[in-house]
């Protein structure tokens, strides 16, 4: 079963994201087998993180919320909140094997929210699939009924990144800032 992860950090969490960096990567590598994308977004200044994405293959919804919720910044309070949402891995790989490569350009995390018409959208992928990392369906826990649309891409800008969804069905669209995680 696939899952999408995204912990928002804390308004000036930054000290104790920076603290608790090594704690965060170890915990990491116990799940790097299961690992189909990782990386944190970032403030506008691309120096700030905002929040962490990791997309994983777990066995069922419990293994999820133990991955989410044991996570070193999660116990220390360094999170705002959490979405975790069980995930449709569309292009079939993960984003090592995005023919883009980690570096070159600029990469996004666009989140299409809620059924904004009730009707699922964007389930099949788009004509362009060069720049898409990793794209997929936000499901429920029964991994059927669609939620939204979870998309990591490499776009020259916001509004290019955030035309992959289509604008009128969802309740709403994020586009954050994201970039490669892992050790450097």
């Amino acid at each position: 079963m696939e899952f999408l992860c995204y912990h928002r950090d804390r308004p000036d969490s930054l000290a104790l994201r920076e603290e608790l960096l090594e704690a965060h990567w170890s915990y990491m590598d116990q799940y790097a087998k299961e690992m189909i994308a990782r990386g944190p977004t970032m403030a506008d200044d691309w120096d700030t993180p905002t929040g962490s994405v990791h997309i994983l293959d777990l066995p069922d919804a419990a293994a999820a919320r133990a991955f989410a919720f044991d996570e070193p910044g999660y116990q220390a309070g360094m999170y705002r909140d959490v979405m975790l949402r069980r995930w449709r891995n569309t292009l079939g790989r993960t984003m090592w094997d995005f023919p883009g490569g980690r570096t070159g350009g600029t990469r996004y995390l666009v989140l299409g929210l809620g059924p904004g018409t009730g009707e699922p959208a964007d389930l099949e992928l788009p004509d362009d699939r060069d720049e898409l990392i990793a794209y997929g369906p936000l499901l429920a826990d029964d991994g059927t009924t669609w939620l939204g649309t979870a998309v990591l891409l490499r776009a020259p800008d916001p509004a290019t990144a955030r035309a992959v969804l289509t604008e009128d069905r969802y309740a709403a669209i994020e586009v954050h800032n994201w970039q490669f995680g892992g050790r450097p």
